[in-house]
């Protein structure tokens, strides 16, 4: 697809990443835009287990990344418009906002995040909201235009260990708001 917006989807291991694919790279590709896939090892693995990865190299015509490439390839992405990240584990989140890029998927987004559009879902429970850390991370993200699908409207919490509301992740949304940061 020559001169679409390339979407950098980021996802890590929280619940609802078994539904990146049907929930928002394909709405994504559907949309007419290039996805890129990049997900951090624990992802990796979950989607590996279900089949999903080879599905998103399939749908998206671009390798799923989760480790680093070989000094001296090739970038196996195009650069990136935007970036949904999306579950984001309070881990990412942390890591993100500090800076800590101890993965692929980290690694692109702390290249990113200051300078390429981004749009996070925190797929967090109601103890990671209460972390005394926990909203300097998001104004720390927010600070640098970081777009983030957080609420109580958007999504309730629930407590640890609690089964909460069975409910789709917010795919829609992250959509919308990835739509209108492409313009």
């Amino acid at each position: 697809m020559p001169g679409s917006k390339v979407v950098g989807v980021v996802a890590s291991s929280a619940g609802g990443v078994e539904e990146l694919r049907t929930g928002l790279v394909e709405p994504l590709l559907e949309a007419g835009h290039r996805v890129a896939v990049t997900l951090t090892p624990t992802a990796a693995r979950w989607l590996d287990h279900l089949g999903e990865t080879t599905k998103l190299a399939e749908v998206t015509g671009l390798p799923v990344r989760s480790e680093a490439r070989l000094l001296g390839s090739s970038r196996p992405h195009p650069q990136v418009d935007v970036y949904a990240v999306a579950p984001a584990t309070a881990n990412l989140v942390a890591k993100l906002a500090l800076g800590i890029a101890d993965n692929q998927a980290l690694t692109v987004l702390c290249e990113g995040v200051a300078g390429t559009p981004m749009v996070v879902f925190p797929r967090v429970n109601a103890a990671h909201a209460r972390h005394p850390a926990w909203a300097s991370h998001l104004a720390t993200l927010r600070s640098v235009g970081v777009e983030l699908v957080y609420g109580e409207d958007v999504w309730p919490l629930s407590e640890p260990r609690s089964s909460g509301p069975s409910r789709p992740l917010p795919w829609t949304e992250i959509q919308r708001r990835v739509e209108h940061l492409l313009g």
